[in-house]
């Protein structure tokens, strides 16, 4: 991965990081902290740091099992709404308060895909495309837009990256990896970010749906994750290419 090497070892995985704009290290030296104190067993546990080093290192415990991959379904979809509940509520609210903001926020992947939006639309010849980016373009300069999304959600711990690989599936239950992005966030833009990755549609989109489905959502709630899944597919519509990019139209039209 560009951001950072990984050794795996027998017994621990070490990590150095090659980015650190975000201060990739210490978020996920942070997130293995508190998870390990108030979610233990979700995710790696922490062993030791060097955060001043060049590169930056994090050594974690080694966790079984392989990323999910294929078909969710069955004991699957329980145990992938029980690890994404418990990552973004088993963090006390006090605890949660004194955490920073996860790396990106709403309001900003907002303005990032309006600055894409405007030269992409004229440019592809596809009619699907081009209809799904007239649209997506459309709704992205509704007025109101950002005042809706810059509102604060429901507090949770954010992972910050929605990548199916970042879940570890051992047949049993589901661990998470990865929280280079991580920070305080809110449950509908988090939720979104999962629903919408790429990593999801290339592999199981039916069954992730039925992930979120098993999450129980205030009417609030299922308002915002609405505009969140609407704004990260118009993300991957503008970031994906080819046939991938086909079928991230016909779902961007589909959630307009």
């Amino acid at each position: 991965m560009g951001g950072h090497a990984i050794e795996v070892r027998s017994d621990v995985v070490v990590k150095r990081y090659r980015s650190s704009g975000h201060d990739e290290p210490g978020r996920e030296w942070r997130a293995l902290g508190l998870l390990d104190a108030y979610a233990p067993g979700l995710a790696p546990a922490p062993v030791s740091a060097d955060l001043e080093a060049d590169p930056p290192v994090v050594v974690m415990s080694r966790l079984g099992g392989d990323a999910v991959r294929g078909k969710i379904a069955g004991r699957l979809v329980d145990a992938l709404a029980e690890a994404v509940t418990r990552v973004q509520h088993g963090i006390p609210r006090r605890a949660l308060e004194q955490v920073p903001p996860r790396a990106g926020h709403p309001v900003e992947l907002l303005e990032q895909v309006r600055g894409w939006a405007a030269p992409a639309a004229p440019l592809d010849g596809d009619p699907t495309i081009a209809e799904a980016l007239r649209a997506a373009s459309a709704w992205v300069a509704r007025p109101g837009l950002e005042r809706v999304l810059a509102r604060p959600g429901t507090p949770v711990f954010g992972t910050g990256d929605g990548n199916l690989a970042n879940y570890l599936w051992d047949g049993t239950r589901v661990r998470v990896v990865d929280f280079e992005y991580s920070g305080r966030s809110d449950r509908a833009f988090e939720l979104a970010e999962i629903g919408e990755h790429i990593a999801v549609w290339e592999n199981d989109r039916h069954g992730m749906t039925a992930v979120l489905e098993r999450l129980e959502l205030t009417a609030e709630e299922a308002a915002r994750l609405t505009e969140c899944r609407r704004l990260m597919a118009m993300y991957w519509l503008l970031r994906t290419k080819g046939e991938v990019r086909s079928e991230q139209a016909v779902r961007m039209l589909a959630l307009l």
